[in-house]
């Protein structure tokens, strides 16, 4: 904010976000515990959430209206096993839990965390519900960033389901109100058709009820890297007019993992994926990150 954005880019106007939420999370705080099962601890794999350091990788929230401080939830320190039927990775050979009991009672869902930002807009608010779930990938025939990756998709798709389970880092209990005003936002790491993401994981937000996903976030970049990059892009069954990310071509391909998913009381007006093509404004600069920003209007 303070060094670009409110800056004039090239051509860009400045743009300021004079409200600003960011809280601590668990990437780098290290369990104690040998989390990835290698014998070793004390390594980035046996943090809360990947990483070298606390707050690697860590989260903001920049907003043009109001966010009411005093009502932000977060979920830091939710255990995984609070979540009910939760999608325990299991070891290949044995068929039991991967997952020690030691290791249970202290694994925290979150591989960052998960807010409930309530932002004031005019006399609404509006939920902001946002996270960034692990990548399903980087583990062994076990699953386990695969499986996490799905509960803390599910942890929303429960949460504004009036699901009671939740308990906030404050101590306070259950989920969002019936008939409450949300966008689920983040990069969910998962696509709903393609990529190594556990079956469903992202269709537990896109096709929920009560969230309007007919309006899907597009882009004509998307589909001409797809078709420029080749090789994975060419054997996957989904829309590459929806891809956010651009990744190895050789093996994972572009995907649909970034998402802006507003209730369906909320009317989206237009919605898109900032991904032109090379000589269209701002072309030269999607190559500053692997991703794409994802955007949406919408209208009480």
């Amino acid at each position: 904010q303070q060094k670009f954005l409110q800056h004039g880019q090239g051509d860009a106007a400045p743009i300021e976000y004079p409200y600003v939420f960011t809280a601590p999370i668990n990437t780098g705080v290290d369990s104690g515990l040998d989390l990835n099962g290698d014998g070793k601890t004390g390594t980035p794999d046996d943090a809360f959430g990947y990483g070298e350091f606390p707050g690697q990788y860590g989260m903001v929230v920049l907003s043009k209206y109001p966010i009411q401080a005093e009502k932000v939830r977060t979920f830091q320190n939710f255990l995984w096993k609070q979540m009910p039927d939760a999608r325990w990775p299991l070891d290949p050979a044995t068929k039991k839990s991967f997952y020690s009991d030691e290791v249970k009672s202290v694994f925290r869902l979150s591989s960052k965390s998960h807010w409930d930002v309530p932002v004031k807009v005019g006399a609404r608010t509006i939920h902001f519900l946002v996270s960034h779930p692990t990548p399903p990938v980087f583990d062994g025939e076990e699953d386990r960033n695969g499986c996490r990756n799905h509960d803390e998709i599910r942890f929303w798709a429960d949460y504004i389901s009036e699901e009671v389970y939740f308990v906030d880092d404050a101590g306070v209990t259950g989920g969002l109100a019936a008939d409450s005003l949300f966008v689920i936002a983040g990069d969910q790491n998962a696509d709903p058709v393609d990529g190594d993401s556990s079956v469903n994981a992202a269709k537990q937000l896109t096709e929920h009820p009560l969230i309007g996903a007919d309006v899907i976030p597009a882009s004509e970049g998307g589909t001409f890297y797809a078709e420029k990059d080749g090789q994975a892009n060419t054997k996957q069954a989904g829309d590459p007019a929806h891809d956010t990310g651009d990744f190895d071509d050789f093996n994972v391909g572009n995907l649909r993992v970034d998402y802006c998913l507003p209730s369906k009381n909320l009317t989206i007006i237009n919605a898109g994926v900032f991904w032109p093509l090379p000589d269209q404004p701002g072309g030269d600069l999607v190559s500053a990150s692997d991703h794409r920003m994802v955007w949406v209007d919408v209208k009480p």
